[in-house]
Parts: C-alpha cells; structure tokens; sequence
C-alpha cells in the first residue's frame, strides 16, 4: 500500500457540486502519511469550508477501506486560501484594473456643487477626444449617473466565471457606465452602513470587466467619510480632479477635500480643479454673465493651493436640462458642451 494506491482509491470519490470530478481532480488532496497500516489523508478545501466536507471525508474513508479493508484509515480536512494569480505589480482583487491606464477620482467637499454632471461630461468630452473611457458611479447614497445618461431602468449583464462574478458595464455615448443605480429602484433608499456601502462599492468596482481603457473616472460621494477611505486605499486611483462653486461655503469644504488628499495617510496627486456653475448666462443673453455665486473664487483657492485650474463651467439651462433628459451637453457644439471638452484636453495633457 502506497501513496499511489491511495490516490488511485481516492479518485474513486466524486464531488457532487463540482460537476462530479474527482477529490484528485480537483487538487484536494494536500497530504498522504502512510505508517504501516496507518493511513492519514487530509484535504484542502477553500478558504470558505465546503458544506459537503463531512460527506467527502467520509467517502474518502470508504474508498480506502474498499480497497484496504485492513487498513486504519483517518481524513482529516484543512482550509487552503489559494491566492489568485496576479499580473506583476498587480495588487490583489484590482485584476480588472488591469488594462485601465488612469484611474482619476472626482470628488467635492459638498454636494449640490455639480459633480456628477462634471463627470459624465467630462467623460462624454474624454471619449469626443478619441479616448477610451469609463465611469464608475461611487455615490451610492446618490446615484444620479443613470439619470443624467438615459439608462435608468437598464441592468448590466453579469456572469459567473470560475468562482468570481463578472459584471459587464453598460455601454452608451462611446463611455462605459457603472452605478449602484443599476441595481435598485429609483426610488428606493439604500439604509447602509458604512462598512456595507464601501463593499457594494468595490464590488461594483473591483467585478467589472473594463476592459482597456485610458480613463477610468469615479464619481465619488461629497465629503470625507469612509467611502473615500476605503476608495483611496483599495482602489488603485492615481488622484482627483476637485469641482467647486465660487461662493464661500462650497469653497471652504473643499478646501478639506483637497487637505484629505494631501493628508499623509492618502497622498493622492490633485490634478486639477473646475469651478461649475461659475457664472449664469440666460439662454437668449448669451454675452452676459451675472455672477451669483461669486467671482474667481475657484481660481483664487487653485492659487492658494497650488493646483492646475482646469477649467470654469458656467451656469446655463442647457446643461440642467441635458442631465435631465438623459443628453449630457458634451455630446453637442455649443459653447457649454465645447467647455467640457477642452476640460478634457487639459486634464488628458496634464496626465499624457
């Protein structure tokens, strides 16, 4: 009796949810110790423990003792946490990031400041620009991307591939969009926590196959909570475009926003800021410009702190009613839309 004979026994044991291969076909066999008529078999079985590990170790028994019935057998199990493999320079779980060259975080200190409607136009305008681009909806509190691209009610397609879940992003105006809104009612709340919600986050994230990209943009929730923690050090994001108002209280929030990115634990590159709704020209007084909310108050804090001003949005109905209606003004000619795109030549020349 040799190890041989016992793997030829065990080969015998079938295992049901896996399309009945073999315990030696499925590379569960970690350990064989033959001592005379002692046989010690131990089995490899996931980091998450098989509900049918009673029943294999016992048929692993009762293969050996069909064909030793003279033999003392024992089975004993352990937990095996098989690391997948990785690209070099890949850190683990961020596989389908792969291929994604930039990934680029774009946050505010407060909401109401326009920040998803700066990032689909800012992807729309990337993609105009001959770039291949995504976006990743991270406001799971808000998620307001499946409005503002006229995909609501749509579901991406997912897929088991192994033991991972692979989810396809849907695919519209030369983007490919992500959002938690796929998954939920519009007018449903999600009452997370924040553990929870950081998790749908890199799920939604981490399970998507993006496929090549040169910019991956994350629409991420306003403030500084957890779920800016867990993106920055889970998510290989390279850094963060700011978007602003000109008035003093958006001001002052973003003012920490940019100090979250600066703080020694985070150190995320901040590649630029774009102050939104900068000045309000009416639809037929397109020379004029009131300034509501201020003047050059986004261009004083890009020169107090040192960053690039990419760009000043300015406040106009088209751009209101191109979220609204599902038609991002990016995907135009006028003047509000042409201001997304050379907001994204500047941020695409920064990085290229």
């Amino acid at each position: 009796m040799n190890k041989e004979d016992i793997l030829k026994a065990l080969s015998e044991v079938q295992h049901p949810a896996k399309n009945d291969r073999s315990l030696v076909e499925l590379g569960m066999v970690a350990d064989i110790a033959i001592d005379g008529a002692k046989v010690a078999i131990t089995l490899a079985f996931p980091k998450h423990r098989d509900p049918l590990a009673e029943y294999l170790q016992g048929s692993a028994r009762a293969a050996v003792l069909r064909n030793f019935p003279d033999a003392e057998v024992e089975v004993k199990t352990m937990i095996r946490d098989e690391a997948p493999k990785k690209k070099p320079g890949l850190d683990l779980g961020v596989e389908e990031l792969a291929d994604v060259r930039h990934i680029i975080g774009i946050a505010s200190g407060k909401g109401g400041v326009g920040k998803s409607t700066v990032a689909v136009n800012l992807a729309i305008a990337l993609a105009r620009l001959g770039y291949k681009v995504g976006l990743a909806d991270a406001d799971v509190y808000g998620p307001s991307i499946p409005k503002m691209t006229g995909t609501e009610g749509e579901q991406p397609d997912a897929y088991q591939e192994g033991e991972k879940e692979v989810i396809m992003p849907l695919e519209k105006y030369g983007v490919k969009w992500m959002s938690i809104g796929y998954f939920a009612a519009p007018e449903q709340a999600l009452i997370w926590r924040g553990p929870m919600a950081c998790n749908a986050l890199k799920q939604m994230i981490l399970q998507v196959r993006w496929e090549e990209l040169d910019f991956l943009l994350i629409d991420m929730p306003p403030g500084t909570g957890d779920i800016h923690i867990s993106l920055v050090h889970d998510i290989p994001m390279e850094g963060a475009v700011i978007v602003t108002t000109p008035q003093a209280v958006a001001l002052a929030d973003v003012e920490k926003g940019v100090n979250m990115f600066r703080n020694d634990s985070v150190r995320k590159p901040i590649f630029g800021l774009v102050e939104n709704m900068a000045w309000f020209t009416p639809e037929e007084l397109p020379d004029n410009r009131y300034y509501i909310f201020g003047r050059d108050g986004g261009s004083r804090m890009a020169q107090k702190y040192d960053i690039p001003m990419l760009g000043q949005i300015p406040l106009v109905q088209g751009i209101r009613e191109g979220g609204d209606n599902g038609e991002p003004v990016a995907l135009g000619s006028r003047p509000d839309g042409l201001a997304f795109v050379e907001l994204a030549r500047k941020l695409a020349e920064s990085l290229d």
